[in-house]
């Protein structure tokens, strides 16, 4: 499996009613944060208790980096893993939810 394919298997893991409650997200994969190249991943927007009507308005954007998550776990199933773990905990950013609690669901 590529990069991208476990992106996608982390996804589509999702229970169907978190899966139901994406809307207006894009989530992609680029190789690091120019900013921060150690960065495994970004949310940026509204989480979504803090929205309101959203129509009209550009997606809010999750951003995978597979440079610095490919360097981190050379193991496959490692690398699995913390893709699923990163994708989960950006998507957790989504729905709202900070650090403190992402790190006591195991997702940090």
């Amino acid at each position: 499996m590529t990069f991208d394919d476990h992106v996608r298997a982390a996804i589509d893991s999702l229970p169907p009613e978190v899966a139901a409650a994406l809307r207006n997200v894009a989530i992609v994969v680029h190789d690091q944060n120019p900013d921060d190249p150690d960065l495994f991943g970004l949310y940026e927007g509204v989480p979504l208790p803090e929205r309101g009507d959203d129509a009209g308005s550009l997606p809010d954007t999750i951003t995978i980096y597979r440079l610095p998550l490919e360097a981190d776990f050379s193991d496959a199933d490692e690398l699995r893993r913390e893709i699923r773990i990163t994708v989960l905990h950006e998507i957790g950013h989504y729905f709202g939810l900070d650090e403190e609690r992402l790190t006591e669901l195991g997702y940090e």
